[in-house]
């Protein structure tokens, strides 16, 4: 499956890239307000210089007098150290100050504008005088460079890019935290089904927020879906080989009461290969069963204490007869006391496998050892026999389904049992190892169980 993205990674870029531009709009606004509030101080500011220069003009004797107070600019010059200028005019005609002081448009109180080669900020108020009877506007204007308001902008926006890094920083951390709160179900749902082993079909059950809701429910049916699909193999394939081993049994019987009864060496070597694919196909059909039994019961294993050696005694007594057709004797060395958990047929179809595999494969007048103990936190079912052991490229590949070794011959198999053992082992959580014998030739199957 080729990912597409990163749900963690999108919801990162998606949160940072959001904070980044918060940040951003924070910064313009903060700088934008700052701005405002200090041309707005300097206004207020000149706008009292002017006004306090305004008051100190009077008329006296049909001519305009003006006493400019020293405080009028000296608020100015302790605010910062730019440059002041003013002017005082009667009807557009300059009365004192500065002559080339721009004036402002009518209506227009506050304005910026360039003096002399600087930019300014200049404020104008007016009054009406009585002059010899006629009313005169007198105007007086009052302008101040930009240097000290410019160098409070600029501390203003260090301030502001300090405010936005702070904000972005914080920001980030918690995009980080909100995306892994995000994402954290998915990570509980996928480490509760992963944990899962091969065959545990039961529904998810994981807590999920609302949204993954339908995800979770589609899954569970999926899950229902494909346990009814795996429940009716199972069953299809356990009906089939119980079904095809009554009528082999039965052909079986008949073909050896006719090979007693044929004495042509055509004739008999037929039935004796008649008789030889009866029983691979009778054994075939037996250990279909048995897989089919290994996989239902493996989802839901019934634990209970069981004693290992007397388990293993037990299976080794059921077997017995069949070792004797071969003469072969068995070795037991059974220590008391291992006490397992799990499901004693699976236990005991895995053992019976194991055992069967040895007496099958192993040669006339032998013996074969079977070896239970515990060693640490495993027990163990160690069967040695004196056959023609594994081939050098076949352990790895014989608990797969139907595999067979290269050494196998002519031996009737289907390539099942090992299969069967390993897959019990593996739903105990324990392990199957194949092993060439210690001591001579033959094969060694170990089967570990934790206790």
């Amino acid at each position: 499956m080729t990912p597409q993205g990163s749900i963690y990674r999108r919801l990162m870029l998606q949160l940072v890239g959001s904070a980044a531009v918060l940040a951003a709009i924070l910064f313009v606004l903060f700088q934008s307000f700052a701005r405002q509030l200090a041309v707005e101080a300097q206004d207020n500011t000149l706008l009292a210089s002017a006004s306090a220069i305004l008051e100190s003009v009077w008329v006296q004797q049909g001519q305009v007098r003006a006493d400019i107070p020293y405080a009028a600019l000296a608020m100015l010059g302790n605010v910062s150290d730019d440059r002041v200028f003013y002017q005082i005019a009667q009807a557009g005609s300059v009365l004192t100050g500065y002559e080339d002081l721009p004036l402002l448009r009518d209506g227009v109180q506050a304005a910026n504008a360039a003096f002399r080669g600087d930019d300014i900020r200049m404020v104008q108020v007016a009054r009406s005088l009585p002059i010899a009877g006629v009313p005169q506007i007198i105007t007086v204007t009052v302008a101040q460079t930009q240097d000290g308001l410019a160098q409070k902008l600029a501390e203003i926006s260090r301030r502001a890019i300090l405010v936005g890094a702070v904000f972005f920083a914080v920001a980030t951390v918690l995009a980080v935290w909100a995306a892994r709160g995000t994402v954290r179900p998915l990570a509980r749902v996928t480490a509760a089904v992963s944990r899962r082993g091969p065959v545990d079909l039961r529904p998810v059950t994981t807590p999920v927020p609302a949204e993954m809701v339908p995800l979770i429910g589609a899954l569970n049916d999926f899950i229902l879906r494909l346990d009814r699909s795996l429940a009716r193999s199972e069953d299809f394939i356990a009906e089939a080989a119980h079904r095809v081993r009554t009528p082999l049994a039965t052909v079986r019987a008949q073909a050896e009461v006719t090979l007693r009864r044929v004495d042509r060496e055509e004739n008999r070597t037929a039935l004796k290969q008649m008789i030889r694919a009866v029983d691979e196909s009778s054994r075939a059909a037996g250990q279909l069963l048995d897989h089919a039994m290994v996989a239902l019961r493996a989802d839901r294993l019934e634990q209970e204490q069981l004693d290992l050696g007397a388990a293993v005694a037990e299976v080794v007594a059921r077997q017995m007869p069949l070792a004797s057709l071969k003469d072969i004797a068995f070795d037991q060395q059974i220590a008391a006391g291992c006490l397992v958990q799990g499901d004693a047929i699976l236990i005991q179809n895995a053992v019976t496998n194991i055992l069967d595999n040895a007496i099958k494969y192993s040669p006339r007048d032998t013996r074969i050892t079977i070896d239970v103990g515990q060693r640490g936190t495993l027990a163990h079912v160690r069967i040695t026999d004196q056959g023609r052991g594994f081939g050098d490229d076949d352990i790895a590949r014989l608990t797969d389904p139907f595999a067979r070794g290269t050494n196998a011959g002519q031996t009737v198999g289907s390539g099942l049992g090992l299969t069967i053992a390993h897959e019990v082992a593996r739903a105990h959580r324990g392990t199957l190892t194949l092993t060439q014998a210690i001591e001579g030739t033959g094969a060694c199957v170990t089967f570990c169980l934790p206790v």
